[in-house]
């Protein structure tokens, strides 16, 4: 039973410095995930506007040509009036000529939304442009804090991880999810712990729990966490093959 406490203190030590590595990484692969969104977020406000921008221009040039377009053809129906034989061409082209000038005033008056709209947009584009700016700036800050952090740990955490698996396939299945089981249920991974001058976790144990976690010759469940209670022996062996 000894041996199987100690794979199980193994495993708690490699899993706790893993646990480690991971905390001085921080928040920062979230923050560059978040990053990351914000970025395509605000290419997809400055793609919009600069093809609405684009639009718009296109619009104008548009409307621009219809009307001259509606203008030529008015001076044309003008000049057929005048040569007209009878009221009833007269009155189409009067029809005619009333409706390229509600063309005109349709024209216009868009065009001065289009010309209105066009002052806006530069400035709403630019600011766009300025927070992207800002945004990549910052990820790229983020990321290379990132991967100097991942630089720096990545090296002990795959030791570690190959040392893991070792230790894995050494422990009987049963232990093993109970332990698993265990670490995923609590918030800080602590599924196997040392009992430290009576107490585990700054609960003291009771007299009879300690004297049986003395002799090491069972597993221990501490009652008030149902976390494993070992000798502090085991850990200190641990820390001892383990380092790296």
């Amino acid at each position: 039973m000894k041996e199987v406490l100690q794979k199980l203190a193994n495993l708690q030590y490699i899993d706790s410095r893993i646990d480690e590595l991971k905390q001085l990484r921080g928040d920062l692969p979230e923050e560059v995930l978040d990053l990351e969104t914000d970025i395509a977020r605000k290419e997809a406000k400055l793609n919009s506007l600069e093809e609405e921008d684009q639009n718009l221009t296109v619009e104008y040039d548009s409307l621009q040509l219809d009307l001259k377009s509606a203008k030529e053809k008015i001076e044309k129906y003008e000049d057929q009036q005048l040569n007209v034989r009878n009221n009833r061409e007269y009155d189409a082209l009067t029809k005619e000529i009333e409706a390229q000038k509600q063309v005109i005033e349709n024209a216009e008056s868009r065009l001065q939304e289009i010309e209105k709209r066009k002052e806006a947009i530069g400035p709403e584009i630019e600011e766009a442009q300025k927070e992207l700016d800002e945004a990549k700036e910052a990820y790229d800050e983020k990321s290379s804090s990132l991967d100097d952090v991942v630089k720096s740990t990545q090296e002990e955490e795959d030791q570690l991880l190959e040392k893991r698996k070792e230790v894995e396939e050494e422990i009987d299945d049963r232990y093993l999810r109970s332990y698993n089981r265990l670490r995923n249920g609590l918030t800080n991974g602590m599924a196997v712990v040392a009992m430290d001058r009576g107490a585990a976790l700054g609960m003291a144990l009771p007299p009879q729990t300690q004297v049986e976690v003395r002799r090491k010759n069972k597993i221990i469940i501490d009652e008030n966490s149902g976390r494993i209670v070992v000798d502090q022996s085991f850990f200190d062996h641990a820390k001892k093959e383990l380092s790296i």
